[in-house]
């Protein structure tokens, strides 16, 4: 019983980062390193995390600055960090790229609240779907008289507490990162 408690509780938990990172790539009113966690820029043919071929640094609140290792690739990020979806407008100016973060308006706020509401809706559902299969797993184990219908009922309720806090977790991550997002 207490593997399957370990195995639920480890996958909540990696649940639970997923999520972070995810809300480390939506935009909020201030410059951040991590927003570029998702841009990837050919690299010789290859698609390459941006982080892998340049230092990204945040000199001030509304500013990022992307210093390639390679002058070549100055154009090459450039253009990836034009297709991707953050609506920024970076700047070359033969050494480093430039990137000011515009404030984000009361649209575009509510937008990414409902991406990032979205986001932790399908944690919880991540969350529910590993407390079913631990569960059943407590089932079967149950059924192959491993443990008794005590030991059974005791690890659901265990399950179910378990999932409680991580769906907890869950809302109030949420609502730190809203409270990020509509902060002005």
């Amino acid at each position: 019983m207490q593997e399957v408690l370990k195995k639920a509780e480890d996958k909540m938990g990696k649940s639970l980062a997923a999520l972070g990172d995810d809300f480390k790539t939506i935009r909020t009113g201030r410059a951040s390193a991590a927003l570029f966690d998702q841009v990837k820029v050919d690299y010789y043919g290859t698609a390459t995390p941006l982080s892998q071929v340049a230092t990204i640094s945040v000199p001030e609140a509304r500013l990022v600055v992307i210093q390639p290792w390679e002058k070549n690739l100055l154009n090459e990020i450039e253009k990836a960090i034009q297709k991707s979806e953050l609506s920024v407008n970076p700047s070359n100016d033969g050494k480093v790229i430039r990137i000011n973060i515009p404030p984000l308006t009361e649209e575009r706020r509510k937008e990414f609240v409902k991406i990032a509401k979205n986001l932790a809706e399908q944690s919880r559902v991540a969350i529910r779907n590993i407390r079913r299969e631990a569960n059943d797993d407590l089932k079967k184990s149950c059924k192959a008289g491993e443990i008794s219908e005590d030991d059974e009922k005791t690890g659901n309720d265990k399950i179910q507490k378990l999932t409680d806090k991580f769906v907890k977790d869950i809302n109030e991550v949420l609502q730190e990162k809203e409270n990020e997002i509509m902060e002005i």
